[in-house]
């Protein structure tokens, strides 16, 4: 055993070692000019002549430039004291501006399983070491998913760290392309802190909680997990004292407070601004950086460091291939001029790599995020929440106990809301959790509803929850036209034994095609924006990027209910006018030759169409449907 342990070096810091050592961490230099905010005019004139700067001291003199006005300092204002060319200016600025990446404070180290080795600012380090923020280790990234896909296992936790990672990645790559920007370091670490925080305010299970839980537990009330964040950010702020730590690290507030929200929600109070006849929304930077709005969460057009996490990481987790790779965008992004505001760009070839990036979206939610599987387990998790909602007691702010519905009105409450009230009611021996732990018993015991099948309407369908129950209750009284035998007559189905469910496929953009909001730029114009159309890039594109799938399920598991339950699916599917399912053929082999447009069709040898039945046997079609 001995002899397979590491030997330490005797030789103290500088003697040679063969095996591995821990390396040393780095602090930022001078650390001196860490207080740069105290500065007075001869201290500016002092750091202008460490940095060789010193012909123009006395255009600094002139001024009165002290330390605090350094801060404010823009390429602008450099102009106006006479002091150019451009490249000069630039160059005096970028000098200024590292004196906010100056710290006694080392950046920390992680590892990550998706980006490799990640350092990340001591402010994020203060953000990350929180309560409201390690919450977050226990929340599955994508909730009931995995239990469908075993590799599923990773969290919120990890996803926020990757994009606060990969914000800072982009808006470096602009401000390293660009300097004309005039990115500063505080806009840099506000664009982190909002990637790190975007999802502060997810629930149990994810997108579960608010977008089947809060939906049926408080009918209209209008409430999103973006909601969430803001609050949980604010109070994560103000619970850990974290002010005094962004003002030490050159943050102004409460402007990059605002700014940080903004970027996570989008704006604060539109109908205020635009009240006054204000175009622009946005409190937290002006429209000159409009850009940085579209880093986090790209309202515009869905390509931000958000998806670029969640595509890699997911995909890797669930072992399925990632088809976008986001260091190629990094390399071409840019930012372009178009009515006054500024958008990031990217050249005019990757309009292709953009229609992939969609397209697998579009596949992650058909293979993973809406199997029909982790669906159903959602579904049944669900029911499991509202019938323990009145009964999980779970304290907040001021003494006040709360419920699984309301903790999201109090912050201190909702931190105490994981995944793990899963276990809660499952292990519980409470008489009033029994129906709820009945059911989750059932998930884990793999008792779970069985799927009757899934369709389409023509037209995309406006359902809400109404809707969805009337359904219920017409699959449940159709009457087959030819039931399968006579073992089948005395079944009867109830509607609160079906479960309907309505999901939308689509780009990202509901119907709209994503790239018509994208702008590009070519090679020999970068600063230019164009617009590329789809007839522009294949013709193989889909004519349509939405599309809705209603699927039904049933509670009962015995084998004749459950085979008169799917006859009744596809009768109901043929009333309607349905698409017929895809084993419909199968499942009610009398039922599905009775609807002409369901028949379908061969091409033989000789190049004709001819009509089969069910059986695969050649028919003429007047005779097929007489």
């Amino acid at each position: 055993m001995d002899s397979r342990k590491r030997q330490r070096s005797a030789g103290g810091e500088g003697a040679p070692s063969d095996g591995f050592q821990t390396p040393v961490k780095r602090v930022s230099s001078v650390p001196q000019d860490a207080d740069f905010m105290d500065w007075g005019v001869d201290d500016v004139c002092d750091y202008l002549h460490r940095q060789e700067l010193q012909e123009w001291e006395s255009k600094f003199r002139e001024e009165r430039i002290n330390g605090v006005a350094l801060r404010y300092l823009s390429e602008e204002h450099l102009e106006k004291m006479s002091i150019g060319p451009l490249g000069v200016r630039l160059h005096i600025h970028h000098c200024l501006r590292k004196l906010w990446q100056i710290t006694a404070e080392p950046n920390k180290v992680f590892n990550d399983p998706i980006h490799g080795h990640i350092e990340l600012h001591p402010v994020l380090i203060s953000i990350i070491d929180t309560p409201q923020f390690q919450r977050l280790r226990n929340i599955k990234q994508l909730g009931a998913t995995y239990w469908v896909f075993p590799g599923a296992s990773h969290n919120r936790f990890e996803h926020c760290i990757g994009v606060g990672h990969l914000a800072g990645r982009l808006v470096q790559a602009l401000d390293e392309r660009q300097p004309e920007l005039l990115i500063s370091v505080r806009d840099i670490l506000c664009v982190q802190i909002a990637g790190l925080c975007h999802d502060l305010g997810h629930g149990p299970f994810s997108h579960m909680f608010d977008g089947m839980f809060i939906p049926k537990v408080r009918p209209g009330y209008n409430w999103k997990h973006e909601t969430a964040s803001l609050a949980m950010f604010d109070y994560l702020v103000s619970d850990n004292a974290l002010e005094s730590v962004f003002k030490r690290h050159g943050l102004v507030l409460p402007d990059d407070l605002i700014f940080i929200k903004e970027q996570i929600a989008g704006p604060l109070d539109t109908s205020a601004s635009l009240s006054h006849g204000a175009t622009w929304p946005y409190k937290g930077r002006p429209k000159e950086k409009s850009f940085l709005y579209e880093i986090v969460a790209n309202k515009r057009n869905g390509i931000d460091v958000d998806k670029w996490d969640y595509f890699a990481r997911d995909c890797y987790h669930l072992g399925i291939q990632n088809n976008f790779d986001y260091r190629r965008f990094l390399k071409f992004a840019r930012v372009c001029e178009e009515n006054g505001k500024k958008h990031i760009c990217t050249r005019d070839k990757e309009v292709g790599n953009l229609y992939d990036l969609f397209h697998t979206r579009n596949c992650l939610h058909r293979r993973a995020y809406q199997h029909k599987v982790g669906n159903i387990i959602e579904t049944m998790i669900t029911e499991a929440f509202i019938k323990a909602d009145p009964h999980i007691q779970i304290l907040g702010s001021g003494n006040r106990m709360f419920t699984l519905s309301t903790a999201i009105d109090d912050m201190e409450a909702y931190t105490k809301l994981t995944d793990h009230v899963f276990e809660q009611i499952l292990y519980s021996s409470s008489p009033e959790l029994a129906e709820a732990r009945e059911i989750l018993s059932n998930v884990v015991r793999r008792r779970l509803y069985k799927c009757l099948g899934q369709t389409q309407a023509e037209k995309p369908i406006i359902v809400n929850e109404e809707m969805r129950l009337r359904w219920a209750g017409e699959v449940a009284r159709v009457k087959p036209q030819h039931p399968s035998g006579s073992g089948h007559k005395d079944v009867e189905l109830q509607p609160e034994d079906l479960v309907v469910t309505v999901t939308n496929f689509d780009y990202g953009m509901k119907e709209k095609d994503p790239i018509s909001n994208v702008r590009f730029y070519c090679k020999d114009d970068p600063t230019k924006p164009i617009r590329i159309r789809k007839n522009q890039v294949s013709k193989l594109l889909p004519e349509n990027f939405a599309e809705q799938m209603i699927r039904v399920y049933y509670k009962k598991n015995d084998e004749r209910s459950l085979e008169a339950a799917k006859k009744h699916f596809v009768q109901w599917c043929m009333d309607n006018n349905f698409t017929k399912p895809r084993d419909g053929d199968v499942t009610a082999p009398e039922l599905t030759p009775l609807k002409e447009s369901w028949a379908y069709n061969t091409e033989s040898e000789d190049g004709k169409d001819k009509w089969v039945n069910v059986n695969g046997q050649t028919a003429a079609k007047t005779k097929l449907f007489k």
